[in-house]
């Protein structure tokens, strides 16, 4: 049962009578206990809602077109409170953040529905037999934080004793046609080498259900006193994972006609190899979690630059980023600049004192680490950075200075692009729309 908040003006549930305040107790003879439910028993085209108002049940039948929305809305997008996560990992990112931060960046949720949802990946230890259930009755596909297949090690990985035994829940819903998107963040000593190969072969044998795998180096910031002695990757570890990963792949490509399985484009920047081409990557399966981002900026960059057409007198621009990426994006800056005479693209790498040093990507750096890094330097009219920087939807930083704050300091307007090669031109041409 979900109290109902407000109900969409001339929506089905207005027009049949629905009001705020009502009770939702069952749609079609189903209790209803949070958004699956109701987006998964609601999409029919004859509905039956059981209510309760003012403590008295009441039924309202309701014809609509399939999956229109009934125009119900409630306290919460999940109509129930996040579920937090349950395991303390070793490698987890939020244990390793600084005290003072924003309270919503230190909750870890592990909720099932965001997967289905919002594309998040989950561990399943929060998850019993019945919600497992309810996945395969919704058919509903999920995320997968996998990290290892073997059961002893996952316990230890994720200091939670049932991690090993909820093993069994990915073989469940593969085996019942659900269809899993699968990670491995890797812990070089600990699930790389001959675990990785372990981990591999297991979710290989429950191909095509598992459609893919992105593996994700572990991320280490300086804020790790007390915390599981772990090591990044180098040069030659990184490498023997790609090699690794790359094996299995033609296992995989032979077997299934897809390579399934990816290492995200970390992996290369730290092993200084080429990145592969466009087609490896296949669908971009795994693009979220950082698999073929680079390859895909490229690609874009270059074609847009192809057709681009340059407009108006000379122009100065600046471009920040991690020291992850910047030797690609200084490569496109002076394709651009070579494609134009008139344009002077600078291009900065910020250390991340905030984080520490061994955090190399672009969607960690802070506004402190900006302003203290690019005061007094040659900026032009504009800073371009990455919309990674920021909270969805938001100009905030995760110190939680402000756009604002910034181009007050460094004294230059500042503009966010996404991860795209043709809208990355038109910032640094200054192309609006």
């Amino acid at each position: 049962m979900v109290k109902i908040n407000s109900v969409m003006h001339g929506s089905p549930a207005d027009l049949s009578g629905v009001k705020s305040g009502d009770i939702l107790v069952e749609i079609n003879g189903h209790g209803i206990k949070d958004v699956l439910d109701y987006m998964y028993y609601a999409a029919d085209t004859e509905i039956t809602i059981k209510l309760e108002r003012n403590s008295k049940p009441l039924t309202i039948n309701i014809s609509k077109d399939e999956y229109d929305d009934l125009g119900l809305e409630f306290e919460t997008f999940l109509m129930d409170q996040k579920q937090s996560c349950s395991n303390k990992c070793v490698f987890c990112f939020i244990d390793q953040m600084p005290p003072g931060m924003r309270e919503t960046l230190y909750f870890k949720d592990d909720d099932a529905r965001l997967s289905f949802l919002q594309g998040n990946y989950v561990t399943l230890t929060n998850m019993k037999q019945e919600d497992i259930d309810r996945i395969i009755e919704m058919k509903l596909n999920i995320n997968v934080s996998v990290h290892t297949t073997n059961p002893e090690l996952r316990v230890k990985m994720m200091n939670n004793r049932f991690a090993g035994e909820k093993l069994k829940f990915i073989r469940q819903l593969a085996e019942n046609g659900i269809k899993l998107n699968c990670q491995i963040v890797c812990c070089p000593g600990l699930n790389d080498g001959d675990e990785l190969r372990r981990s591999l072969t297991d979710l290989g044998e429950l191909m095509p259900n598992v459609t893919s795998m992105a593996v994700v180096p572990v991320g280490l910031t300086k804020f790790r006193e007390g915390l599981f002695p772990l090591v990044s990757f180098t040069k030659e570890t990184a490498g023997e994972t790609i090699d690794i990963i790359e094996e299995f792949q033609q296992i995989f490509l032979k077997k299934f006609g897809t390579r399934t399985v990816f290492p995200s484009d970390e992996f290369y920047l730290i092993a200084e190899r080429e990145l592969p081409p466009m087609e490896a990557y296949e669908d971009f399966s795994q693009y979220e979690n950082g698999v073929g981002m680079l390859r895909s900026l490229i690609d874009e960059f270059e074609k847009a630059l192809d057709m681009a057409e340059w407009e108006g007198g000379e122009r100065c621009v600046s471009i920040a980023t991690g020291y992850s990426p910047f030797n690609t994006i200084s490569m496109l800056a002076q394709m651009a600049e070579k494609r134009f005479p008139l344009l002077k693209c600078n291009v900065y790498r910020i250390r991340n004192d905030f984080f520490g040093e061994t955090i190399t990507v672009t969607g960690l750096i802070t506004a402190q680490d900006l302003i203290a890094q690019l005061k007094g330097k040659e900026l032009g009219e504009e800073l371009l950075i990455s919309s990674s920087m920021l909270r969805r939807d938001s100009d905030v930083f995760l110190d939680d200075l402000t756009v604002e704050d910034v181009e007050r300091e460094i004294k230059v307007r500042i503009k966010s692009t996404n991860s795209d090669g043709y809208e990355l031109l038109d910032a640094i041409m200054g192309v609006t729309y």
